[in-house]
């Protein structure tokens, strides 16, 4: 029976939920997973689609199988689409159902109102939650426990009164969780806590097993839903959890599948047996400090691949004096009453015990034991397990506060003031995660040698265009880690754009040499090949990331402009196409595709998609100036000498540009377009900034010459492009200019229409990260 009382309480928890983390409504998505999953995620894009829902349940993305956090990101681009605030919305929705959720739970099986309602305070408020929160990519960690959550509740509802059709529920809120993380794994062994304390199913003493003194507590626990019962077997209930045990072990299996083919499983040789169980030692304790003084937090703590000897020992005997310790207090203990009639067999503590096991059961399969990913421990793992710990902390408190005169004032005050600090740290930590840059820069003060954290700052700082800053920062993710891939590659990609290709082409081939499966290090490194004119090379690399990877964007780019330059225009428009597919609002797969029309003399349609780049890009000049040449082919000078000003206007010394309004300049038909001296400023300019090394420029130079009746320069001009054109192996254009030559010989200019220039666009490469 629900009351005002706990309807106030449930009001309460939602509302701090929302004060807490209602800045996240402002903030960005993060370059660390968030890009994966959601940013730069196609698949998800798309929103919910029958063709998204198979891929979420058949894909080993990111070494997972967890089909329903897919299916979430989904449904939130739907209703949000790359608005990040939306999706971080729903991730702090979804934590503040969990904590009225715990309540609930608590209150259903205990009949306690006040502890019940510590404990959901400590969750939704703990500065150690933020990062399940706060964090898009962390979907998962939210979105399971709320399944599970509900599986509990449900497994209440069922113990009351056993029924298949109970249990039913219990089994597919368990699936469904389990189909978001399968961190839930544990799930059936906590329900056998549960069993003991505090639902009595072992001992048939619900209300002893509550901890409540009061010999009201039958009724109390009927009005609740509980009713006290004989106890079952302790083989009845085990058996009776072997459907979920099947269940959570199909998922371990599938799980270990996903992370061994995405490689994101540890072997033996790379982190010794030794090293995981001094590491999980070390780990649970930590995670007991960060929970009472919750400082340096970070979202990913290094691997620490030597520690002291007396690190784990030290940690192996605290836990396993304080597993004494629960179990002893746990223990049946009879003691006069303080006014000598009978006796408190209530003094039994298994609160101590079932709290303590739920911590250390439920860390288990992230623990490290089986070491997934680079990082010793995680704020986000302990979202369920520090459950358990709540549990010893507000029974406890309830305990101590029995036995004190003003016990129960000095109770509420200190879990008042425990909720306040909370509040307040959980705030100042939510602020941590406000875009990639401030995220990184605090990860780097509390964890000063964060070699991931060093990567993504520098990403972060590319992705600002703060090019030198972000290179220092990635050189400096190579100095902590010399073979990281995704420093090496996105070294490469900074190096790339400030045209020091070279030094950027051996990280990336280091990238490609670290990690051969890694798609994008494979597109970054055939852009690269691309900007460096060796494109077959570059083809054979590009294909092979698609092989991997057929969503990349940037890789259909590139390779469409490495076909365009070997004669492949063809397939070079079907790369295009996917690109558009891919990233609609990219400007420049629609640039390339125009481009791969031009050179098949399709000049209606390329001008279609090359005004369209410009409408993505405005300013887009190389765009400007190739719809120029369009409007040359189809008979429309004049308007080419519009797009052209507006290209130089953006670009003074593109020489494509100063090239193709020169010649227009020297040599169209229209004499309302011709105008020696200025076609002459032009060229000069356009081989000026080439160093004379443009067989192309130099022929209009020729031409501009012949306009402004500069013949003999003009002759001489022409005589220095055909011998420059026979030498790069343009025999066509030196046969041309030689043409043109005789003409300036007799003292004519030339007429003609222009003759493009055309080239692709350099593809953008770009720097991302991942979740190791």
């Amino acid at each position: 029976m629900t009351t005002l009382r706990d309807l106030g309480i449930v009001g309460f928890l939602v509302l701090a939920c929302a004060a807490a983390y209602w800045p996240v409504g402002r903030y960005e998505f993060v370059n660390f997973d968030d890009d994966v999953y959601v940013s730069d995620n196609w698949q998800v894009q798309q929103g919910l689609t029958a063709e998204g829902a198979r891929w979420a349940f058949t894909t080993f993305h990111e070494a997972n199988w967890h089909p329903l956090t897919w299916l979430s990101h989904m449904l939130d681009c739907q209703l949000f689409g790359l608005w990040a605030g939306g999706h971080h919305l729903v991730n702090v929705a979804l934590h503040a159902a969990n904590s009225v959720l715990i309540f609930l739970v608590l209150r259903r099986m205990t009949a306690r109102q006040w502890p019940s309602a510590f404990v959901a305070a400590l969750f939704a408020l703990h500065p150690l939650h933020v990062e399940s929160v706060a964090w898009v990519a962390e979907r998962k960690d939210v979105l399971s426990t709320f399944f599970g959550l509900l599986a509990l509740l449900a497994y209440a509802w069922y113990a009351e009164r056993p029924s298949v059709w109970r249990y039913a529920a219990v089994f597919i809120f368990l699936a469904l969780g389990l189909m978001a993380k399968p961190m839930l794994v544990t799930l059936p062994f906590v329900m056998l806590l549960l069993d003991w304390w505090p639902l009595g199913r072992l001992t048939g003493n619900a209300g002893e097993e509550c901890g409540v003194r009061n010999a009201g507590l039958t009724a109390k626990a009927r009005r609740f839903g509980f009713s006290l019962r004989t106890p079952h077997s302790a083989l009845r209930v085990g058996l009776e959890k072997l459907p979920l045990l099947v269940l959570a072990a199909s998922s371990s299996v599938v799980t270990y599948v996903a992370q061994s083919h995405g490689g994101a499983m540890a072997g033996v040789e790379a982190c010794p047996l030794p090293l995981r169980f001094a590491n999980a030692l070390v780990a649970y304790v930590a995670y007991l400090g960060k929970t009472f003084w919750p400082s340096g937090l970070s979202a990913f703590y290094p691997y620490v691949s030597e520690r002291p000897l007396w690190q784990p020992v030290a940690a192996g005997a605290f836990l396993v004096a304080v597993t004494a310790l629960a179990l002893l207090a746990a223990r049946r203990r009879t003691a006069p009453l303080p006014d000598g009639r009978g006796s408190d067999t209530a003094r039994r503590r298994p609160y101590l015990a079932v709290g303590w096991f739920w911590y250390l059961g439920t860390l288990v399969p992230v623990i490290g034991l089986v070491q997934v990913g680079e990082q010793s421990m995680a704020d986000r793992y302990t979202y369920v397990p520090l459950v358990g710990v709540f549990i010893m902390a507000a029974w406890g408190a309830a305990d101590l506060a029995r036995g004190w005169r003003h016990g129960r004032k000095a109770a509420a005050l200190a879990s008042v003031a425990a909720v306040a600090v909370c509040l307040t740290l959980t705030w100042r930590q939510v602020g941590y995660w406000a875009d990639s840059e401030v995220l990184f820069r605090h990860m780097l003060r509390v964890t000063p040698e964060n070699a991931l954290a060093a990567n993504n700052l520098g990403v972060a700082l590319g992705d600002c265009g703060q090019l030198e800053d972000s290179a220092s920062w990635l050189r400096e993710a190579l100095r902590m880690r010399p073979h990281y891939p995704d420093a090496h590659d996105n070294l490469g990609a900074v190096l790339a754009r400030m045209d020091r290709l070279d030094e950027a082409l051996g990280h990336m081939r280091e990238a490609v040499r670290l990690r051969p499966d890694r798609p994008r290090a494979l597109s970054n490194l055939g852009g690269g090949l691309y900007r460096l004119g060796r494109n077959q090379e570059a083809v054979e690399v590009l294909r092979r990331a698609l092989r991997l990877n057929p969503w990349q964007p940037a890789a259909h780019t590139n390779l469409a402009a490495a076909l365009i330059v070997l004669g492949m225009p063809q397939e070079a428009v079907e790369h295009c196409r996917e690109a558009v597919r891919l990233k609609p609002e990219w400007a420049d797969p629609q640039y390339n595709w125009g481009l791969a029309l031009m050179v098949q003399e399709r000049w209606t349609e390329a001008a279609d998609h090359l005004h369209e780049a410009i409408r993505l890009r405005p300013g887009f000049f190389e765009a400007l100036t190739s719809l120029a040449v369009c409007w040359v082919h189809r008979g429309g000078a004049a308007q080419a000498v519009v797009y052209l000003r507006e290209a130089l206007r953006h670009k003074p010394d593109f020489v494509p540009a100063l090239d193709q309004l020169a010649q227009i300049r020297a040599t169209d038909p229209d004499p309302a377009l011709r105008n020696g001296a200025e076609a002459v400023a032009l060229a000069e300019r356009a081989c000026a900034l080439t160093a004379r090394r443009q067989p192309g420029c130099l022929a209009t130079l020729a031409a501009a010459y012949a306009e402004a009746g500069r013949f003999a320069e003009a002759v001489a001009a022409a005589r220095e492009a055909s011998a420059l054109a026979s030498a790069v192996g343009r025999g066509d254009l030196a046969a041309r200019v030689d043409a043109h030559r005789q003409a300036y010989e007799a003292g004519r200019p030339v007429r003609q229409g222009t003759e493009s220039v055309v080239s692709p666009a350099t593809p953008a490469l770009r720097g991302g990260s991942a979740d190791p």
